[in-house]
């Protein structure tokens, strides 16, 4: 009875232990599904609702530039909301005034375009011969002189046989009579044909209507830089309510890494973007480049780029240089805008910005292929913002403090 008992116990064990382990491999492979499968989530609606996303992060950007300006005018005893208000109709003008000059400089580029044109059909052609003297040269010291001639042989008659083709082809048009215009038989109604959509016409539908969503997102940013103005203090203690306890705690912290991080980074890419753009522009006007007040502040802004912005900064220089067509103001141009983009790079945006944005190279370089992926253009831009933000709550939540030390310098 004792055996039958033990080969019992000793069958249930052998049975249950692979059920065991199969449900274990299954909480596992949830474990790990279910992470992957938000992350996938979390793509998918940033990549789709990124013309929102985008105008909300600006929005944020651009009050967090002028929340300095709101506390200045609150110390002379001005309400936040008619503070605000000041400095949001303030920013406008300014916007208005810029645009405006940017408009007038634009309009003169556009009555230089021939002159422009012409300079750099010039450029094009000189590359071209010296690259077909390379060319040329290469294939003499190759080729064997027997070989040249019979290829230059075929080449000719290659060419002969093409101009008599096109002989023949003009004479059997001339030949052919022209087409006589359809008539209409009296009291028949002409039949209207409708044009059919081709893919020109709804690449160009589908353009205009991405077009027409990114200005009606831009125009609540205006809206939406006042609102978080004037409400910044309502929305923070709202925010907190949602926390009890320690966790209030931890999101009040990470609130002000986040606020202190941002403040930092885009006030102080503001205004060293500022300065490179004032003496970028006074640098072109000593050189007597055209359009200087545009050319400046585009090279001085692009150069706060990672990775790309040395190369983008020279591009609207040199384009200037065009009007002038001599070799010393394109050595100057480059060498002014890589002095500047140095030392802009290496003294001034560690002191004024990367004390409070500690991102290591190689997490910098995945978030902007990642966000540049999801937002284009804009999420260059925004990509460290965003990547030093996460930090920000990173090291503030104990759970997620690992991930911050990766993502840390």
């Amino acid at each position: 009875m004792l055996h039958s008992r033990q080969g019992l116990l000793r069958f249930v064990a052998l049975v249950t232990q692979p059920t065991e382990t199969a449900a274990k491999a299954v909480r596992e492979a949830r474990h790990l599904a279910l992470p992957v499968i938000a992350i996938g989530v979390v793509i998918a609606v940033l990549y789709l609702g990124r013309v929102f996303f985008i105008t909300s992060i600006t929005a944020v950007i651009i009050a967090f530039i002028l929340e300095p300006f709101v506390t200045l005018l609150m110390r002379v005893r001005l309400p936040r909301s008619v503070a605000s208000l000041v400095v949001c109709s303030v920013a406008l003008m300014l916007l208005y005034f810029i645009g405006m000059g940017a408009v007038s400089q634009l309009s003169a580029i556009y009555g230089d375009l021939p002159k422009y044109g012409q300079r750099i059909g010039d450029i094009v052609d000189n590359v071209r011969q010296k690259v077909q003297g390379m060319e040329d040269r290469t294939l003499q010291m190759v080729v064997p002189a027997r070989q040249r001639r019979q290829d230059e042989e075929r080449l000719k008659a290659q060419q002969a046989q093409q101009q008599a083709e096109q002989a023949r082809r003009r004479n059997n048009r001339k030949q052919e009579p022209p087409p006589q215009p359809a008539t209409v038989p009296p009291g028949t109604i002409p039949e209207v044909r409708i044009h059919e959509d081709t893919p020109i016409g709804d690449y160009i539908f589908a353009r205009l209507s991405s077009f027409y969503q990114i200005l009606l997102m831009l125009s609540f940013i205006p809206f939406l830089v006042y609102f978080m103005l004037s409400w910044s203090e309502h929305m923070n203690r709202s925010f907190l309510q949602f926390f009890h306890g320690e966790d209030r705690l931890v999101a009040a912290r990470s609130l002000q890494g986040i606020a202190s991080m941002a403040r930092a980074f885009v006030v102080g890419n503001f205004l060293l973007g500022m300065f490179m753009a004032l003496l970028s522009s006074v640098i072109f006007w000593v050189m007597h480049l055209p359009f200087p007040l545009l050319v400046g502040p585009l090279s001085g802004f692009m150069s706060l780029l990672p990775y790309v912005g040395l190369p983008l900064a020279m591009l609207p220089p040199l384009f200037s240089a065009l009007a002038l067509n001599t070799v010393p103001a394109y050595v100057l141009v480059v060498a002014s805008v890589a002095l500047l983009h140095l030392v802009a790079m290496n003294l001034l945006y560690p002191k004024i910005v990367g004390s409070r944005v500690h991102l290591n190279p190689l997490v910098v370089t995945f978030s902007l292929m990642l966000w540049g992926f999801l937002w284009d253009a804009p999420g260059l831009l925004l990509a460290i913002p965003l990547t030093a933000g996460l930090k920000a709550v990173c090291d503030n939540v104990k759970g997620l403090r690992p991930i911050g030390k990766f993502l840390g310098d």
